[in-house]
């Protein structure tokens, strides 16, 4: 089992910065994935970005540039650094965590969610 525990949202201006935690316990040895997820009013979550554990990362075409995810293998913390924010990036952010189950199987974990405000 993997626990995870968000952390650093809230409400911020359009423009400004926040910075999203996540940090995970338990079977976090066998987590190959850590991403961030989010799910605004009236509609279905989506990615937001990515990170294998190797340091690749992903990112929805809306947060190129303005998003940073970075990840602590020693912490199993994961980051979310949102810069140049805008009221359509209010939303519950969620963390993920993907554990290898091995045979190319994984078992997907998720955070309470933390929200993210944007006033204009």
């Amino acid at each position: 089992q993997v626990q995870l525990v968000e952390s650093g949202g809230g409400l911020v201006q359009a423009g400004g910065s926040l910075r999203l935690s996540c940090a995970a316990s338990g079977s976090s040895f066998s987590i190959n994935v850590m991403g961030w997820y989010r799910q605004a009013p009236g509609k279905q979550r989506e990615l937001v970005a990515y990170i294998i554990s190797g340091g690749s990362t992903i990112y929805v075409d809306s947060v190129k540039g303005r998003f940073t995810i970075s990840r602590d293998n020693a912490k199993n913390t994961v980051y979310l650094q949102m810069n140049s924010l805008k009221p359509e990036d209010t939303a519950v952010y969620y963390c993920s965590a993907d554990e290898s189950l091995g045979l190319g199987q994984s078992r997907r974990y998720w955070g309470q969610g933390t929200q993210v405000t944007v006033s204009s």
